[in-house]
């Protein structure tokens, strides 16, 4: 394991999460001179762990270490640091990161902190893997005390030039296109995201967004009708006034009220709402003004659910 401080007060490590068939996840840990409670964080597509810290130090994941919890940020199989990359001979998607992915991480963290409450946080479409494995798995509901969606939808169905550029053209058009020449989602060359999916992931997710059906095209299992038999933990839904298409506020809010049953919460980031920017569905974690606007609200958050 490799560790470089990433401030005189946190550490930075990388953990290997082993799969089946040589492959490995892998997660970043930030932690303080004693780790608290501890955080699980997912991207989402096209995404890698980045999205919630930086070379430099910033990021939601360094801000709640020097805050006193222990933080673990996923790079799903083939994204960021988990190895080997994707490519054309790639045939997993977003059902092996539901039942495998997802269960190895939340056991390689139970093992480092112990039998404790974890918190869930997830950016985009992490949250709809996090809903859909508590949904499969209702027994891992129990070791989880919160959860907070960044910008997480499943459906769009919001109508504007935002949406027919980035959803219509492009992901319905364009990212078949380029799954059936390069035989996998290229997206950063594209530049249309900061990883690749494969083919199969992108057309996992893409059913998804299109359709009301929540259901697993492997074997049929059915999420939405599993997620209205229980009760998920407390879920802080989090959408941005500037984000337009991929995480729309009024999708965001359709996805809130899908997921079944659940105590949540609902927070459009937005100047007429008391914060500094009209934030999009990257800047709402990557903006410098982040850490002293709701950053804040997302510790406190934490926090009061800590001991759940």
């Amino acid at each position: 394991m490799t560790i470089s401080g990433v401030s005189p007060m946190i550490r930075q490590q990388s953990i290997p999460v082993p799969l089946k068939l040589g492959a490995a996840l892998t997660m970043q840990r930030f932690s303080g001179t004693v780790p608290g409670p501890p955080v699980l964080m997912l991207h989402g597509a096209i995404e890698n762990g980045r999205i919630f810290y930086s070379d430099s130090g910033k990021g939601l994941a360094t801000y709640l270490a020097r805050n006193g919890f222990d933080v673990f940020v996923i790079d799903l199989r083939g994204r960021g640091n988990s190895l080997p990359g994707i490519n054309r001979s790639s045939r997993f998607g977003q059902t092996e990161a539901i039942t495998e992915d997802i269960p190895a991480c939340i056991t390689a963290v139970r093992e480092i902190c112990g039998p404790v409450p974890q918190q869930w946080v997830a950016h985009s479409w992490g949250g709809v893997l996090f809903s859909s494995h508590l949904a499969r798995f209702p027994e891992h509901i129990q070791q989880v005390s919160s959860l907070i969606y960044f910008g997480s939808k499943r459906t769009i169905r919001v109508w504007n030039i935002h949406r027919i550029m980035k959803v219509d053209l492009v992901w319905r058009w364009v990212c078949p296109l380029a799954c059936l020449i390069c035989g996998y989602l290229p997206a950063r060359q594209l530049h249309i995201g900061s990883d690749s999916e494969t083919s199969k992931s992108y057309r996992q997710s893409a059913a998804w967004v299109r359709d009301d059906a929540w259901i697993d095209s492997d074997d049929g299992f059915d999420y939405g009708t599993a997620v209205q038999n229980i009760e998920l933990p407390p879920i802080w839904y989090i959408a941005a006034q500037g984000d337009y298409a991929l995480g729309h506020p009024r999708d965001v809010q359709d996805f809130m009220v899908s997921a079944g049953r659940q105590e949540n919460r609902y927070t459009v980031l937005a100047r007429e709402n008391g914060n500094r920017h009209d934030y999009d569905h990257i800047t709402m974690l990557t903006h410098p003004d982040a850490v002293d606007d709701h950053f804040p609200q997302v510790l406190e958050w934490l926090q009061n659910h800590k001991q759940a």
